[in-house]
């Protein structure tokens, strides 16, 4: 199938702009607990930190087993989330 035959079927199938607008389709969407500001989740953030390289080959390392074990899901940001749910601050060593 070309792009253009592609372009075709989609226009025939999706509403146009006009149905669209007159709320003939879509209702307003109710407002979202969790909404984006400036496109950006406000749930999360993106950060950068600095792992010594051994650190980061044990810790990918940990996310294969896991994967290995059915976990599919896991990866490294996941990994790190469950381990500073177990950190008692009480336990950490003063030499930190």
């Amino acid at each position: 199938m070309s792009e253009r035959e592609l372009r075709e079927a989609t226009a025939r199938v999706l509403p146009t702009d006009e149905h669209r607008d007159s709320g003939a389709f879509y209702a307003t969407p109710e407002p979202v607990a969790e909404e984006k500001r400036d496109g950006k989740p406000v749930h999360y953030k993106v950060i950068c930190i600095s792992m010594y390289t051994d650190d980061l080959k044990r810790l990918d390392g940990m996310v294969e087993s896991l994967k290995a074990r059915g976990l599919t899901k896991a990866n490294r940001s996941a990994l790190i989330r469950y381990a500073l749910s177990g950190v008692n601050l009480e336990q950490v060593p003063k030499g930190l």
